[in-house]
């Protein structure tokens, strides 16, 4: 699929490229980082329509880096479509393109401060939020050695605890969030990142006159195989779900109360959206998208932890810890990305739809 990219320095430019090919407005803003190879990073916007546009799709890539590669390409196959000719009167469409480059460049899911982005949305004035089960178990999940033999022996006690306490505890304790350790899995910061205080700056400068926006954002490594699960932010009884369902559809789940393939997570970037655009109507759904089981995306998050915090980028094993990630977040495989890409597309074009649906005083959607 051509709209596909081997790495993020391809993706960058293939969004450019369409942008500019189709009359987008675009922005570019510098990441103080480099990518491995020494190259610039940035996250990129694209803008169409007017900006006094009183409705918005908003389409977001790469908040976990590595993950990019799904939203990326279909943002860049939307543009090719000329979806963007097709906006509905007084409607606009805001794509933003990694909004972790230096996660995307460097295969990590994480930032450049080992920062999880969707654990990153929280009030830093207050207490930071406690993990307790993920203190149970955070030795064994980031030993400072990766040896065969400790490999072995943490899993072997993971699965034991995983045995004890439930699949479901289990996911919780593990990518819930933590903010203790700051060379562990899932870790939240001790301050707001380069990423988030930018996409703040960009949404209200954008989007802060708007009435509505719907906001598909893009993610991979949890679920069945090239199966992208829509889910939404807020719980079932909140007039947000029932808005963003009436679109995307019933096969919706929520982050809140079971169901979805994700665990309650605290922190994220869409629940924070209508906080940062407290007078807009915010619809928002998160396609995950499956690649491969989930024991071999755990060991590929453990593996890439390890290499980054204790070990040797420059290590002969270094290769081969990035191509599991890589295979862990991104499929070169055409049924992957035809699915992926399909329903990626779909989704865009259900928002632009649920943007036209009538809403009463209560922001609820009229039936």
């Amino acid at each position: 699929m051509e709209s596909f990219s081997a790495d993020y320095g391809q993706a960058r430019i293939k969004f450019v490229e369409a942008a500019q090919a189709q009359g987008g407005e675009l922005q570019r803003i510098a990441h103080p980082a480099r990518g491995p190879d020494g190259a610039d990073l940035s996250m990129d916007i694209a803008w169409f329509g007017d900006r006094s546009a009183s409705k918005a799709l908003v389409a977001i890539s790469g908040v976990h880096g590595a993950e990019g590669f799904f939203g990326s390409g279909v943002q860049i196959e939307w543009m090719r479509r000329s979806e963007n000719r097709r906006l509905p009167q007084d409607t606009a469409a805001l794509l933003v393109h990694a909004v972790n480059p230096y996660g995307f460049a460097w295969l990590r899911r994480v930032n450049e401060d080992n920062i999880d982005l969707n654990r990153n949305w929280i009030n830093f004035d207050r207490p930071l939020p406690t993990n307790e089960r993920y203190e149970e178990i955070a030795e064994d999940l980031c030993p400072p050695n990766w040896s065969a033999e400790v490999q072995a022996a943490t899993g072997a006690r993971l699965a034991s605890w995983r045995e004890r306490n439930g699949q479901g505890v289990f996911m919780q304790a593990v990518s819930g969030g933590q903010w203790r350790h700051a060379g562990g899995l899932f870790y939240g910061g001790a301050a707001p990142s380069w990423s988030r205080k930018v996409l703040t700056d960009v949404l209200k400068s954008h989007l802060g006159d708007a009435a509505r926006i719907a906001i598909v954002d893009f993610h991979t490594g949890l679920g069945p195989y090239g199966y992208a699960e829509p889910i939404i932010p807020w719980r079932r009884d909140d007039p947000g779900f029932v808005r963003t369902r009436s679109w995307i559809g019933a096969a919706a789940t929520s982050v809140y109360g079971g169901g979805s393939v994700s665990a309650e997570v605290h922190g994220d970037v869409l629940s924070a959206i209508q906080g940062i655009l407290p007078k807009v109507v915010v619809d928002a759904v998160a396609l995950e998208c499956g690649v491969l089981p989930l024991d071999k995306v755990s060991t590929a998050l453990r593996a890439d932890n390890w290499l980054h915090i204790h070990g040797d980028l420059t290590a002969p094993e270094a290769a081969s810890i990035k191509k599991l990630i890589r295979e862990a977040f991104h499929s070169d495989a055409p049924v992957w990305q035809g699915m992926a890409l399909g329903q990626g597309l779909a989704a865009c074009r259900a928002a632009l739809g649920g943007l036209s649906l009538p809403l009463d005083r209560d922001h609820a959607v009229e039936t």
